[in-house]
């Protein structure tokens, strides 16, 4: 059974990931880092994340989509706006070839990091 790489930090999963990912993924960090600059960029789950005092954000790039964890459950506005990308557990996946929307993934990216603050 093949193994998958250890990732040491998001340019090493990036640089691993399929070319088709690599310019979202990046795109994805940047606005990560844009909106919640005191977030620390990690791996976890042998994923890119951000931390603050814990885990709040994970990103993956798939085989037909990209992945955000975990679901934002707290704002009932921003939920339905990510219905579209939501799937049975709430998690978001963005179809490639689609316009990848970064203000609204900031926007879960700053709700995520508000909600695992006051946990």
């Amino acid at each position: 059974m093949p193994t998958h790489p250890k990732f040491t930090s998001h340019d090493d999963y990036i640089a691993a990931a399929h070319p088709q990912a690599q310019p979202i993924l990046r795109q994805i960090g940047g606005i990560v880092e844009a909106r919640v600059p005191q977030a620390v960029p990690c791996i976890s789950y042998n994923m890119p994340a951000f931390k603050l005092a814990r885990t709040f954000f994970y990103f993956a790039g798939f085989k037909k989509h990209i992945g955000i964890y975990p679901p934002v459950p707290d704002d009932l506005r921003l939920i339905s706006e990510l219905a579209p990308f939501r799937n049975a557990k709430g998690n978001l996946a963005f179809p490639y070839g689609a316009v990848f929307p970064l203000d609204l993934i900031g926007r879960v990216a700053t709700a995520l990091a508000s909600q695992y603050r006051t946990k």
